[in-house]
């Protein structure tokens, strides 16, 4: 396995050079803490989390780049180099509609962008494959994030470039360091395959492969890591023997219960109808997209497919849904054809949007491990 191994972090190293001057000597820091905190000129006193948790992922401080201006191309100039299948991670915010697909997100981990006017730092862990958008609005400022080259419990660990604390990707809560004990908001996404972007988003707008840096996009630099019978990388914490570690669920989180779905469950069913905490939701689970970190050519990886959580109440009712065929599903009350962007297509309610409840789908190992409580669903009952 490559990944952040010495054979990623030579890769992503081409284009870095030394630096910056170190903030810390590192005799200053506590015995447990990893050397490379030494270079973030911030209060590293000041934690939530025990330093020994923290772990030196190979590359520096920005030895993975970050994207700070990026550009976009149409959909239909995209087409020349994203396949149809390909993982993206869409936005629709504000009236605005944007794409990041995953193979450039692998290399750089965040994008500092600003979508329907809110900026917001789109984020990626391949380690977790843990797909998560922040507003990145500090004490009123826009505010850029970059990969700190730490990693706790496998997750990236990001910084802000204004107080250099240090950010958890997964739950988006400062850790260490000035703002220690804040939390970024999280904007909802969505991991989808480049067509159902293309349908569903016709006049979006998708991240080029402009970035200012020379990388293989289309090409995984984690070849084999989504393989449920691998260990994660650097994760040493404890594990839940109640679903494999690589195993992909679909992560909720409602009024502060938190739930997961298995992959194995939601393809199979395509359709899961639940409550969570009295609201009511749908779980949707599409064909069409693969998997980003399976085979060395993106294009050859094996079928993921792509979810959508909604709440399931439009104007007074709660629909029940069942599949139909090609990505669609259909409410049972009054026939209309949904995507599994939570959009009415066809029917009735052609035009109708379900309200977007935030998921994630992520390895089951890291939901476990920064959400330890979660219910894990079952058809025949909870566990």
């Amino acid at each position: 396995m490559i990944g952040r191994l010495s054979a990623l972090a030579g890769l992503l190293l081409l284009a870095v050079g030394g630096g910056p001057e170190r903030a810390y000597a590192q005799n200053d820091l506590p015995a447990e803490a990893p050397q490379a905190l030494a270079q973030f000129d911030t209060d590293l006193s000041n934690a939530t989390v025990d330093l020994s948790e923290l772990r030196h992922g190979g590359p520096s401080k920005d030895g993975i780049p970050s994207i700070d201006d990026p550009s976009f191309v149409s959909i239909a100039a995209a087409r020349d180099w994203v396949a149809p299948e390909e993982p993206v991670i869409a936005l629709e915010h504000n009236g605005e509609r944007k794409a990041y697909p995953l193979q450039i997100l692998t290399y750089h981990e965040i994008v500092n962008d600003e979508i329907g006017g809110t900026p917001v730092a789109v984020t990626f862990c391949p380690l977790c494959y843990s797909a998560i958008a922040f507003r990145r609005t500090l004490d009123g400022e826009p505010t850029p994030f970059g990969v700190s080259g730490l990693l706790r419990k496998s997750d990236l660990v990001m910084y802000d470039r204004r107080t250099e604390t240090l950010w958890q990707q997964f739950t988006g809560e400062a850790i260490v360091g000035d703002r220690a004990g804040d939390e970024l908001e999280v904007v909802p996404s969505q991991l989808i395959s480049f067509r159902q972007f293309a349908d569903n988003y016709p006049n979006g707008r998708v991240l080029s492969r402009d970035t200012g840096h020379d990388r293989p996009y289309g090409q995984n630099p984690y070849a084999g890591y989504d393989d449920i019978n691998k260990s994660p990388f650097a994760y040493d914490g404890p594990t839940d023997d109640r679903l494999p570690p690589k195993e992909k669920v679909v992560a909720v989180s409602v009024d502060g219960i938190h739930k997961a779905y298995p992959h194995s469950t939601t393809k199979e069913q395509r359709v899961i109808l639940d409550t969570m905490a009295g609201r009511p939701l749908v779980v949707f689970h599409a064909p069409g997209a693969v998997s980003a970190l399976d085979a060395r050519q993106i294009t050859a990886s094996k079928e993921d497919g792509s979810t959508g959580v909604f709440d399931r109440r439009v104007d007074g009712r709660t629909l029940k849904f069942q599949y139909v065929d090609d990505g669609r599903f259909k409410d049972t009350a009054t026939g209309s054809v949904w995507t599994v962007t939570g959009r009415a297509v066809e029917g009735p309610l052609k035009g109708t949007k379900l309200t977007r409840i935030p998921h994630g789908d992520y390895f089951a190992f890291a939901w476990m491990a920064f959400r330890p409580n979660a219910v894990i669903y079952d058809a025949n009952g909870e566990s």
